[in-house]
């Protein structure tokens, strides 16, 4: 019966290995239907953007118990996922994640899937929750993952570097105010006994210096010493790095292998956190938005 199969697969040129392009595709009738596909090519030297968010995550961090208002786990999954992304996605220049949500920049050039948005988005998002699946137990440990997480994604074209430059600004800003505030009415709940909606009231028309100033005074905490990762949200690049292996050689006129140390220059995705509003992170990464990169 598979073999029946295999047979009817590679005839329609769609083999179960991936047989399509290394035999003569058979001409039907049916083709008529491809006509109805959208043509959805991404515009030329446009920086590609897709943005991929948590589906529903707020009931599924409480379901899983996040510690609030930040989970080291979480974030860190997160990252380990956009890592992944990139890996297999190697036209991706930067990255930049925060709280269920993460960002990935193709270059302007790229020719990958004839820059076709669907495909772009649809490899970004499935590969993430994928790997969120998969890499669930090396952050959870014992926290059982109840259900599959969900992630939808968008992608938006943007023509200029300082259009980019600003979108990242924006994603930026974003963590930090909803940073501010989340930390914030976490401890009045957690540490004065408010309810949710009680803080909530208590926030109301509060600027970011009068919750600076209720973190302080009340609590003894200054923002500007909280977590980067919180604060900044997480960048990643590619960058250069040596890695020092250990190798086995045998040395002229010697018997027996030595084991000696070798440094190699390999290219890996590098998680920061850092600042990328103002402009000494492009000054000091002008490869980012190189034409040629």
């Amino acid at each position: 019966m598979l073999g029946c199969l295999r047979t009817a697969a590679i005839s329609a040129g769609r083999g179960l290995g991936g047989v399509r392009g290394r035999v003569s595709m058979a001409k039907s009738k049916f083709e008529y239907v491809r006509d109805f596909e959208a043509d959805d090519t991404c515009l030329p030297n446009c920086w590609i953007v897709v943005r991929l968010d948590g589906r529903n995550f707020h009931r599924f961090a409480e379901q899983h118990e996040f510690k609030k208002p930040n989970d080291d786990r979480a974030l860190r999954l997160m990252t380990k996922c956009a890592q992944t992304v990139m890996q297999e996605l190697e036209d991706i220049t930067i990255a930049y994640g925060q709280s269920d949500e993460y960002s990935f920049v193709f270059k302007k050039k790229s020719k990958w899937f004839k820059r076709r948005a669907s495909k772009f988005m649809t490899h970004v998002v499935s590969q993430f929750a994928s790997s969120y699946v998969f890499y669930w137990k090396d952050y959870f440990k014992d926290q059982q993952l109840l259900y599959p997480p969900g992630f939808d994604g968008r992608i938006v074209l943007y023509p200029s570097n300082q259009n980019l430059k600003d979108y990242l600004s924006w994603r930026q800003a974003d963590c930090h105010i909803n940073n501010l505030y989340n930390t914030v009415f976490w401890m009045l709940v957690q540490r004065s006994g408010l309810t949710p909606v009680q803080a909530q009231d208590r926030l109301q028309g509060t600027l970011a210096g009068d919750k600076n100033e209720i973190l302080f005074s009340e609590f003894n905490i200054n923002y500007n010493n909280e977590p980067l990762m919180y604060r900044k949200g997480t960048v990643l690049i590619w960058q250069k790095v040596n890695e020092v292996m250990t190798k086995k050689i045998k040395l002229p006129k010697e018997s027996e292998e030595k084991e000696v140390e070798v440094t190699r220059t390999r290219t890996k995705v590098v998680s920061l956190h850092c600042d990328i509003i103002g402009e000494q992170f492009w000054e000091e990464y002008p490869e980012i938005l190189a034409e040629d990169s």
